[in-house]
C-alpha cells in the first residue's frame, strides 16, 4: 500500500512539474509582450519576469519536494 501512495506522490510531482513549464511560458511569452509594446520599460519588465520565473519555480520545487518528505517521514 504505501508503494502505491509513493507511485501517486511521483505522479503528483510530475503533473506539477508540467504545471511550472506552463506557468514559466506564460511569465516568458507576458514579458516579450510587454517589452514590444513598451521598448523603454525593457529593464524593468526584465526584473519582474525574473521575480515571475523565480516564483514559478519555487512552487514546483515545493510539488517536488512535499511528496518526499511526506514518504520519508511516514
Amino acid at each position: 500500500m504505501l508503494e502505491g501512495a509513493k507511485s501517486i506522490g511521483a505522479g503528483a510531482a510530475t503533473i506539477a512539474s508540467a504545471g511550472a513549464a506552463v506557468g514559466i511560458g506564460n511569465v516568458l511569452s507576458s514579458s516579450i509582450h510587454s517589452v514590444a509594446r513598451n521598448p523603454s520599460l525593457a529593464k524593468q519588465s526584465f526584473g519582474y519576469a525574473i521575480l515571475g520565473f523565480a516564483l514559478t519555480e519555487a512552487i514546483a520545487l515545493f510539488a517536488f519536494f512535499y511528496p518526499y518528505l511526506k514518504t520519508r517521514l511516514l
